[in-house]
């Protein structure tokens, strides 16, 4: 069962206070990488430090030495022998701005990724539908006198807004008072109220996913009508999900538009809205790009398997898993990558397959000045030690202390799978990327925050 992100963000306030040291080392190196994540985050009364990095290069060194090919196997020898999983695991580091080759193991045989699956998610939405699209939820006419709220695929959609969140979802709050005030102005004081869920086809569980999945709370039931992916809690990350997530949206809607005064004749019930119906009014997800960023910090499932179904709608299929599997199929062969199978968007599914070096290949470019369009894949990265699912790992009691601060990578988790992908600096200020899979029965993901340390302690010019 998938065990990463169990402790959720915590609250960037919180950590920066209790932070050991507060440097900034968010960094740009120049003409391939732009990374630079506090313009990925809110704005904030205080600048934002990432723990234990003392030794890291308080700027990128444009002339930073470049790594012998020879040395960082020698350095990653120790480790990777040490680990136990030597005989499942697959791996890639590359120069970040050369794209040189440094060490490879099995790197461009596919292996089941686990959450690394969301870097190939990411990389294909923002290509497919741009990182400005957003996800709309709407409320038209049925024809009849009645209203239909239907969902446009927005898993982030919620109830009220929380002044402090970023980013800032869309409410039904919202969505009701321009319901009430459009129904006002028609002069109807009641309404009928139905749901269409009908944007998404085919099963709502992704294949080869395990039952226990939805009833551990790692991911809701498909849908494109939803709140807050589907959790009874939406503060808990691993909140138990609700049975019928278009229906408690639904009926949390049907109060707001209450609260609005608009009255509502029985209960919300499902439907199909009429073609070309006429709109009373809308709300809007953050734009893709923050939803990409979302996505990889958090580990979200159902905002992945959102954007994976937005992926196959743009490229001209159905929303299902099959249609977004060919989808993004379709737009890797664009992008001209090659050693990627995927079933879902999430990587819960056990038959996905991908290549280290398919890894590194979408976060190098996303990186590249040239495609400005994919960043938010490197913006959204997890930060060892400070943010998202790394942010109890790297510490000092667990051996990995060199990594903090210095890695952000995109963690993966599922039994006997543990995986790894992002950049690294070493000791040189040079950026290596770099992806690790292990496909082992006692995978961890220690060992691979081992691996990536090695890399940030490495000063192998």
């Amino acid at each position: 069962m998938p065990t990463e992100g169990r402790c959720g963000v915590r609250q960037v306030r919180a950590r920066a206070l209790s932070a050991l040291a507060v440097l900034n080392i968010f960094v740009l190196v120049a003409g391939v990488v732009a990374i630079d994540i506090i313009d990925s985050r809110p704005p904030a009364a205080m600048p934002y430090p990432v723990a234990f990095a003392e030794d890291a290069p308080d700027t990128a060194q444009q002339d930073a030495a470049q790594v012998d090919p020879e040395r960082l196997r020698d350095k990653l020898d120790d480790p990777t022998a040490g680990s136990g999983v030597a005989d499942g695991l697959y791996a890639y580091v590359a120069d970040a701005r050369t794209g040189e080759r440094l060490y490879g193991r099995d790197a461009g045989h596919g292996a089941v990724p686990a959450s690394t699956t969301k870097i190939v998610t990411g990389a294909a939405v923002l290509h497919a539908a741009g990182p400005d699209a957003r996800l709309t939820t709407e409320v038209v006419r049925d024809g009849d006198g009645g209203i239909v709220l239907v969902g446009g695929g927005d898993p982030t959609l919620t109830v009220t807004r929380d002044q402090d969140r970023y980013p800032r979802p869309a409410t039904l709050e919202q969505l009701a008072a321009d319901t009430a005030a459009a129904l006002e102005e028609s002069g109807a004081g009641s309404v009928e109220l139905s749901y269409d869920d009908s944007l998404y086809s085919g099963s709502d569980t992704g294949p080869g996913w395990k039952p226990g999945y939805v009833d551990g709370g790692n991911v809701a039931t498909v849908h494109a009508l939803m709140l807050d992916g589907g959790r009874l809690d939406p503060s808990d990350h691993y909140s138990d999900r609700v049975a019928d997530p278009p229906g408690a949206a639904a009926e949390a809607f049907a109060e707001r538009l209450e609260a609005a005064g608009v009255e509502v004749d029985g209960g919300p019930s499902p439907a199909e809205a009429p073609e070309d119906a006429d709109a009373v009014a809308a709300v809007q997800s953050p734009p893709m790009s923050s939803l990409v960023e979302w996505m990889l910090l958090e580990s979200a499932n159902n905002i992945a398997e959102a954007l994976f179904r937005q992926v196959g709608l743009a490229q001209g299929y159905d929303a299902s898993f099959a249609g977004a599997s060919e989808g993004v199929a379709d737009v890797l062969d664009e992008l001209g990558v090659e050693g990627v199978h995927v079933e879902d968007g999430s990587g819960l599914s056990v038959d996905n397959r991908i290549a280290p070096e398919a890894l590194v290949a979408l976060l190098r470019m996303s990186a590249d000045a040239q495609r400005p369009d994919l960043y938010s894949l490197v913006a959204g990265l997890p930060t060892a030690h400070f943010t998202g699912t790394l942010d109890d790992r790297y510490s000092e009691a667990g051996g990995s202390r060199a990594g903090a601060g210095r890695v952000r990578a995109k963690t993966g988790t599922l039994n006997g799978v543990s995986a790894l992908a992002g950049t690294v600096y070493d000791a040189d200020g040079r950026l290596l990327v770099f992806a690790f899979i292990a496909n082992h029965p006692a995978a961890l993901g220690s060992d691979l925050d081992a691996f990536a340390a090695a890399l940030a302690e490495c000063g192998c010019r």
